[in-house]
C-alpha cells in the first residue's frame, strides 16, 4: 500500500518518509544561523567559478599535462604520410544529336561528375595503375612502416628506419594487395561549383604519392578512350540490323492499314476523334445545359403555381413594378393619414380608395405578365430537352455502329504508328553512334599534374596538441562538474540547519521498497520509532504543545510527504486525539487513494459550492484506523490558488478546528506552485520535508524562501531516505543505527549494524575518493529516478 514507487494520485509519486533516530535538534523551532539564500540561488557568477576552478587547479593542471603529454607521444608514434594532389577535368558534352532541329542539352552534369568520381575509386582502375606503374614488383610499397609503432621514434631520430620487408608470394596476391593498398590511400573529391577533381593520393614515400596520383588521372583517360572506341563499333553494327527488320515491319503494316480502310469505306483525316463523336459531344454539353434551364423554371413555376409569384426575383427587380408598389404605399398612406379625420364615405376618402385599387390591379396585371413570361418559357424548355435527347439518341446509335467498323481501323493503326516510333527511335541512335565515332573526344583532360610533397601531411603536431588540449579541458571540466553534484543535495541533518537554518524534527532513515508497508505496519520497526519520534518532536514544537492546524509541504514531489502526513495522523490518533487530514493537493491528490477510496467529492467540490446535498455525508470519511478521518481533495479544479485564497477556504478551516483536536493539511509540492504560500498562512505551523540526496539545495532554499515570504510559522523539517552508515555522511551520525529501533523483531532489520560500523571505519578511512564515488552512485541512482515514467 505505502511503495514508494507507487503512484497515489495522478501524476504524485509515494516516497517514503522514514525518519530515523527520532527526535533529533531538540524542541526549538525556526532558529536562524545566519543563512543568506540568494548566496545559493543567485545567478552565475563569474567569479565564483573563477575560484572553484583555481580551487581545483592542481587536478586542471594534470589532466592538461597528461593530454598533451599523450598528444606528444602520439604524434612521435605515427608514421609521417605525404599527400600529393592532381587536378583532372572532366568533360561533359553539351549537345548529343539534333532533335526536332533544336540542340539536346545534357542536364545531368552533376551525375557524370559522381560517375567519373567513382570510377576513379574502382578497383578495375587501380588494377590498371599497379600494373601500369609495376608496384607489384615494389616490396617497399606493398609492405609499409605501420602507421602508428614505437620505431618511428627511432626513424625520427635516426633518419632511418627498419629494413623492407621481403616476400615470394605469388603475383596473384601481390596483385591484390597493391590493389587494395591504392584504393585505401585514394580521395577524389569534386571541387564545387566546377567541372574539377582532385585526387589526392597519400603514402609513406612522397615519390610514390605523386606517381600514383598522376598515374590515376592518366589511366582513367585511357580507360575511358578504349571504352568508347570498342563499344562504338558493336552498337553501331547490332543497330543497323535493327534498322532493316523495323524497317520491313513499318512498311506492311502501312499497307495492310491503307488496304483495310479502302474496303470499310473509312475516310483517313488524321484525327482520331470523328465526326459524330464530336457531334455527341456537343449534343452532350447542349442537353446539359438545356437540362439546367428547365429545372431553373421549373421551380419558378412552382413558385408561382404555390401563389408566391409576386415574391418572385424577376417581379421584386421591375423597375415598372416598382413605381407602383411605391404609389400604392403613397395612397394608402394618405389613406390612413385622413381616416382619422373623415369617415370612410366621405368623398375624398372614397376617391383614395378607387386610386388603391387601381393601382393595385395595374399592379396584379404586372405581376401576371411576368409570371406567364416564365411559364413559357419553361415550356420551351421542355420541348428543348426532348429534342436534345431525341438528337443524342441518334446520334448514338450511329457511334456504335461507327465504332464496330473502327475497332480493326484502329488497331492497325496503333501497329502502324509502333512501328514507326520504333524506327526513328532507331535511326536517331545510329546517328548518335555515328557521330561520337567521329568525333573521338576525350571526356577528361588533366588540368595539374602532382608534384613531390615536400612536408608530411600527417601527423601534424600543432593539431593533435590542440585537440588533446580540448579534450584535457572537456575532460577537467566533466570532472569538476561531477566533483561539484556530490555537494549539490544534502547528505545530512547538520547540512540543513546551517544552511537553512531550520530545526531538524526528525531524521527518517531510508527503506527498501519490498520492506515499507511491513515497516509502517509493524509499530515496533525503525520506521515507526522514527514517527514516533518525529511526532513527538511537534509535541514540542509550541508554547500549547502540538499545532492544532499543521502544514507539511516539500520543495518538490516524490519526497515523501504524503507518507508523512498519513503515518503522523495515525501516530497522533493512537493518543486520543481526534485528527482530520485534508487533501489540499488539488492539482495531484493522493490522499483517497491511500485510504482505498474515491474522490468523487471533496474539497474543491466544498469550496466551489457544487456538492449536492446527497453527497455532503461523505465530505468527511473515516480513516484506516480511530481517531483519523479524511477530506479528499475532490474534482479536479482548473483553479486551485484561487479556491484556497477565497475567504471560504479560511472560513472551513475555522469551522473544522472547532470539530476536531488537530488538522493536518497535504500540500502540494512549493516550487512552481502558489498554493502553499496560501495555504501556510491558514495554519498555525508550517513542517517542510526534505529528501536526503535527492532534492537539490538551490530547490529547498527557494521552496524556503517563498514559504518565509508568505509569513508561514516553519517549525521545522523532517529529512526523509536518511540512510544511516553511508561513508559520505558526517562521523558523528555513526550512532544512528537501525539495530537501535528493531530490538524486538530481527527479522525487521533495515541494515546489518555490525556491517555498517565495518562499512562506516572503511569509508572514512579511504578518504575523499570514496566520497566521490559515493556521491557519483548516489546523484545516478537519482537522475534515474526522475527519468522514471510516471504510471
Amino acid at each position: 500500500m505505502f511503495d514508494r514507487n507507487q503512484q497515489l494520485a495522478s501524476g504524485q509519486m509515494f516516497s517514503p518518509s522514514a525518519p530515523g533516530d527520532g527526535y533529533y535538534g531538540g524542541y526549538y523551532a525556526g532558529s536562524e544561523f545566519g543563512y543568506d539564500s540568494a548566496r545559493r540561488a543567485g545567478a552565475i557568477d563569474a567569479i565564483g567559478l573563477l575560484l572553484r576552478v583555481l580551487e581545483y587547479r592542481w587536478i586542471v593542471g594534470t589532466i592538461v599535462a597528461v593530454g598533451l603529454i599523450v598528444a606528444l607521444f602520439t604524434t612521435l608514434l605515427q608514421t609521417p604520410k605525404y599527400q600529393a594532389t592532381a587536378k583532372l577535368e572532366v568533360v561533359v558534352p553539351s549537345a548529343r544529336v539534333f532533335e526536332d532541329i533544336e540542340v539536346t542539352v545534357e542536364s545531368s552534369d552533376i551525375r557524370a561528375f559522381q560517375t567519373a568520381r567513382e570510377k576513379l575509386k574502382s578497383r578495375a582502375l587501380a588494377q590498371r595503375v599497379a600494373f601500369d606503374l609495376n608496384l607489384m614488383e615494389r616490396d617497399d610499397f606493398l609492405f609499409p612502416r605501420k602507421t602508428f609503432s614505437p620505431e618511428n621514434l627511432f626513424y625520427r631520430a635516426f633518419g632511418a628506419g627498419g629494413a623492407v620487408q621481403k616476400s615470394d608470394l605469388p603475383q596473384e596476391t601481390r596483385m591484390r594487395i597493391a590493389t587494395s593498398r591504392i584504393m585505401a590511400n585514394l580521395k577524389v573529391d569534386l571541387v564545387p561549383n566546377t567541372s574539377l577533381l582532385t585526387i589526392d593520393y597519400r603514402d609513406q614515400n612522397p615519390t610514390y604519392a605523386r606517381d600514383i596520383a598522376n598515374q590515376l588521372a592518366q589511366s582513367f583517360i585511357d580507360q575511358r578512350v578504349d571504352q568508347s572506341g570498342k563499344t562504338s563499333s558493336q552498337a553501331r553494327q547490332f543497330i543497323q540490323e535493327q534498322v532493316v527488320q523495323v524497317k520491313d515491319k513499318l512498311q506492311e503494316s502501312e499497307k495492310a492499314l491503307v488496304e483495310y480502310a479502302k474496303a470499310a469505306g473509312i475516310t483517313v483525316t488524321g484525327t482520331e476523334n470523328s465526326l459524330i463523336g464530336s457531334n455527341l459531344t456537343d449534343i452532350n454539353k447542349a442537353l446539359s445545359t438545356a437540362i439546367q434551364e428547365n429545372l431553373d423554371y421549373e421551380r419558378l413555376v412552382k413558385q408561382i403555381d404555390a401563389g408566391q409569384g409576386a415574391s418572385l426575383e424577376q417581379v421584386l427587380q421591375s423597375q415598372g413594378l416598382d413605381k407602383l408598389r411605391g404609389m400604392l404605399a403613397e395612397v394608402k398612406g394618405a389613406y390612413q393619414l385622413k381616416l382619422l379625420l373623415y369617415k370612410p364615405d366621405f368623398p375624398e376618402m372614397r376617391q383614395l380608395h378607387s386610386q388603391m385599387n387601381e393601382i393595385q390591379k395595374q399592379l396584379d396585371l404586372g405581376v401576371y405578365a411576368i409570371t406567364d413570361s416564365i411559364k413559357l418559357k419553361y415550356e420551351e424548355t421542355v420541348s428543348k430537352v426532348e429534342d436534345l435527347r431525341r438528337k443524342l439518341s441518334e446520334l448514338e446509335s450511329d457511334q456504335a455502329a461507327y465504332q464496330d467498323k473502327s475497332i480493326k481501323y484502329t488497331i492497325l493503326k496503333r501497329e502502324v504508328d509502333s512501328n514507326r516510333a520504333q524506327y526513328d527511335s532507331l535511326i536517331g541512335k545510329l546517328n548518335e553512334v555515328a557521330v561520337g565515332a567521329e568525333l573521338k573526344m576525350q571526356n577528361a583532360a588533366v588540368v595539374d599534374l602532382a608534384v613531390v610533397p615536400s612536408d608530411p601531411y600527417s601527423p601534424k603536431l600543432p593539431i593533435n596538441l590542440a585537440i588533446g588540449l580540448v579534450i584535457s579541458f572537456a575532460f577537467a571540466g566533466a570532472v569538476i562538474y561531477v566533483l561539484e553534484l556530490v555537494n549539490n543535495a544534502f547528505g545530512n541533518p547538520d547540512q540543513v540547519e546551517s544552511e537553512l537554518g531550520l530545526t531538524i524534527l526528525g531524521i527518517l532513515p531510508l527503506v527498501e521498497d519490498g520492506e515499507l508497508e511491513q515497516q509502517l505496519s509493524n509499530p515496533q520497526s525503525a520506521l515507526s520509532e522514527s514517527y514516533l519520534s518525529l511526532r513527538t518532536s511537534l509535541q514540542f514544537s509550541g508554547v500549547n504543545g502540538a499545532p492544532a492546524t499543521l502544514l507539511i509541504t516539500s520543495a518538490e514531489a516524490s519526497e515523501g510527504k504524503s507518507t508523512t502526513v498519513i503515518k503522523l495522523a495515525e501516530d497522533f490518533a493512537s493518543l486520543g486525539t481526534k485528527v482530520l487530514i485534508i487533501d489540499a493537493d488539488m492539482r495531484k491528490p493522493s490522499v483517497h487513494r491511500i485510504f482505498n477510496e474515491d474522490n468523487a467529492v471533496g474539497l474543491s467540490n466544498l469550496l466551489t459550492n457544487t456538492a449536492r446535498r446527497e453527497d455532503l455525508p461523505r465530505l468527511i470519511r473515516p480513516g484506516k484506523t480511530p481517531n483519523v478521518f479524511f477530506m479528499s481533495a475532490g474534482t479536479v479544479p482548473p483553479n486551485p490558488a484561487d479556491l484556497l485564497s477565497s475567504a471560504r477556504m479560511s472560513m472551513i478551516v475555522s469551522n473544522l478546528k472547532k470539530r476536531y483536536d488537530m488538522i493536518i493539511i497535504d500540500a502540494p509540492p512549493v516550487i512552481g506552485i502558489a498554493d502553499v504560500p496560501i495555504l501556510s498562512r491558514l495554519t498555525e505551523a508550517t513542517m517542510l520535508i526534505i529528501s536526503t540526496n535527492k532534492v537539490t539545495r538551490k530547490s529547498a532554499s527557494m521552496a524556503l524562501k517563498r514559504l518565509k515570504s508568505a509569513g508561514a510559522n516553519i517549525v521545522g523539517v523532517a529529512m526523509t531516505m536518511f540512510s544511516v552508515g553511508k561513508f559520505d555522511y558526517n562521523y558523528n551520525y555513526g550512532h544512528l543505527r537501525y539495530k537501535y529501533y528493531t530490538y524486538a523483531d530481527p527479522a525487521l532489520k533495515l541494515a546489518d549494524a555490525a556491517e555498517s560500523v565495518g562499512k562506516q571505519s572503511r569509508y572514512v578511512s579511504n578518504g575523499p575518493f570514496d566520497s566521490v564515488v559515493s556521491g557519483l552512485r548516489r546523484y545516478l541512482g537519482n537522475f534515474v529516478d526522475r527519468l522514471k515514467p510516471v504510471p
